[in-house]
């Protein structure tokens, strides 16, 4: 199962293009649009790094590390070419209660972090190699609507703070909180700003895409700030970016049980987090490209990028819905933009900070502004009146819950909810149709339709009359099916009752997995141990006792 895992890994970076073309299709046209969308992507990660590195309780390069690490292995390696992964603030909000955990000394709280880090991707790897992401089918598309939803949302949250003074803004929630708004003429500069990167983004496409159009903006946006000189906020207000090649380091932090015990919890919630969010990016990215797959494969890039970034003193990190669709509506399409897109990072850090600290946020606010409008399922707004209640509700329920709480109580949340008004609408299925037997003279049939399950055994014992049916009752499951362990007690109970009537019920029609259901659980009287000459029509009686009447 390892080696065939990892062996898929040479196989995707093989057939670097989202279109299929592989590496015929790196045209020097194509090597430049890759290049110059992770460019933009790189611009767009430094605030997004430093922030959420602040939400966190670590320094700015933690968050900047830990981009370029993970953003790296994961464009290498990753199920999906293109994707963008890094720091991110659904991660954040969970490591800010470890690094200030009482349980844990004064100051010490970083390198707890970084041994969870690190924790938090062997646990992503044994997911990787288990295939566990292939359960993600399991999310239905009204939580996925929902996830999207509440993502465009927490994004915007998180640009709201650049709106407040410099300096005067506390971190909290999903981005900065507290603080003193901007007012006059600085909110109004701001917004100007804010707004002309934006009209540059959607305009740019319909003149030219020789440029991607929010580097166009990113660009232009800042000629025009450093030109006037306008005083505005810039990436430098945030923190320096200026740093070194990431150190190797072992978190130190004490070997023993009580901190797997501190760790261990957190190490999971964040594991579960950077999953099903990277997943699920994966799989709006499979919509918009038409492509699928890759699921254990991201895990164990997922897992392997956060072990390497926990020894080199990164926060770790997952898939980014925001920049990967920057990176998308840039043109980047293969790996070479999401493998650039750290590299520029990494020289931002090493020789490009004095000019990356320049760049006005006013124009990335734009960039993540265009991110929302684009990332924001505008039609799920349309359908809400069309689709079913249940549906639309998990809609709304999942985008709350996710902008409350976290990304992974939303989509189990959003899960459950789903599978249990599912179970509801199969229980209410499940109805008979009475007629006498044919075969059978003198016998009564029952036609089962729908499955006969957990939620449906009640409606089901009330469908039949054993006190007034004849001695022969045949149940016909041509259109059910019998499911679960409360079906096989049904049965069993059903069956009793005829007994203590003096009657006797068969069952007909059983599919090969029913039978081998009913079969392995003793309920069915056949003459021998295999039934090699199984016909659908053959009828069974049922064998009592088997489960004690269940109680």
């Amino acid at each position: 199962m390892v080696k065939s895992t990892f062996a898929a890994f040479a196989d995707r970076v093989a057939r670097t293009d989202w279109a299929g073309n592989g590496l015929s299709a790196m045209t020097p046209m194509r090597v430049k649009t890759e290049l110059l969308a992770g460019f933009t992507v790189a611009l767009a990660l430094v605030p997004e790094a430093v922030a959420f590195a602040f939400v966190a309780g670590v320094t700015p390069l933690a968050g900047l590390y830990a981009a370029f690490i993970v953003g790296l292995i994961t464009a290498l390696f990753g199920g999906r070419p293109g994707m963008i992964s890094g720091a991110t603030g659904a991660l954040a909000v969970v490591m800010v209660g470890l690094v200030h955990d009482p349980r844990i000394a004064e100051g010490m709280g970083p390198q707890y972090l970084f041994a969870t880090v690190v924790l938090m991707g062997i646990l992503q790897l044994i997911a990787g190699v288990f295939k566990l992401g292939k359960f993600m089918r399991l999310v239905p598309h009204p939580v996925m609507l929902g996830f999207v939803n509440g993502l465009a949302i927490v994004i915007f949250l998180a640009q709201l703070g650049q709106f407040k003074v410099p300096g005067t803004a506390e971190v909290g929630g999903h981005g900065f909180a507290g603080g003193e708004w901007m007012s006059g003429a600085p909110l109004a500069i701001m917004l100007g700003l804010t707004a002309l990167t934006m009209a540059i983004i959607w305009g740019m496409p319909k003149l030219t895409k020789i440029i991607p159009a929010p580097l166009a903006g990113i660009g232009i946006v800042a000629g025009i700030v450093i030109g006037f000189g306008l005083s505005v906020p810039t990436v430098g207000d945030l923190a320096s970016v200026k740093g070194g090649l990431p150190p190797f380091a072992i978190p130190t932090v004490p070997f023993a049980l009580e901190t797997l015990e501190i760790i261990f919890p957190y190490a999971l919630i964040l594991a579960a987090i950077g999953l099903i969010e990277s997943l699920l990016t994966l799989n709006l990215a499979g919509e918009i490209t038409g492509k699928r797959g890759g699921a254990s494969q991201e895990c164990l890039a997922q897992g392997t990028a956060n072990v390497v970034t926990g020894f080199f003193g990164g926060m770790g990190g997952c898939a980014m819905i925001g920049q990967s669709m920057i990176n998308v509506k840039s043109g980047g399409r293969t790996r070479l933009s999401g493998i650039s897109a750290a590299l520029f990072l990494l020289a931002f850090i090493l020789v490009g900070s004095s000019l990356i600290e320049r760049i006005p946020l006013a124009a990335l606010v734009g960039v993540m502004f265009m991110v929302v409008i684009g990332t924001f399922a505008w039609q799920s707004l349309r359908i809400m009146t069309r689709i079913p209640l249940m549906d639309a509700f998990v809609i709304v329920l999942v985008t709350g819950v996710t902008v409350a709480y976290d990304l992974a109580t939303a989509v189990v949340v959003g899960v459950i909810v789903s599978a249990l008004a599912y179970a509801w609408n199969n229980a209410r299925r499940i109805h008979v149709i009475e007629r006498d037997s044919v075969r059978t003279p003198g016998a009564h049939v029952y036609e089962i339709e729908g499955p006969l399950f957990f939620g449906s055994t009640d409606g089901f014992a009330e469908l039949f009359h054993p006190e007034t049916d004849p001695d022969v009752v045949i149940v016909d499951f041509k259109r059910s099916r019998v499911v679960d362990q409360s079906a096989l007690q049904a049965l069993e109970d059903l069956a009793a009752r005829y007994a203590e009537n003096g009657k006797t019920l068969r069952l007909r029609h059983l599919s090969r997995d029913c039978h081998k259901l009913l079969k392995r659980a003793g309920q069915l009287m056949v003459d021998a141990d295999d039934d090699p000459d199984y016909a659908l029509a053959v009828d069974y009686n049922v064998r009592t006792g088997v489960f004690g009447g269940g109680h």
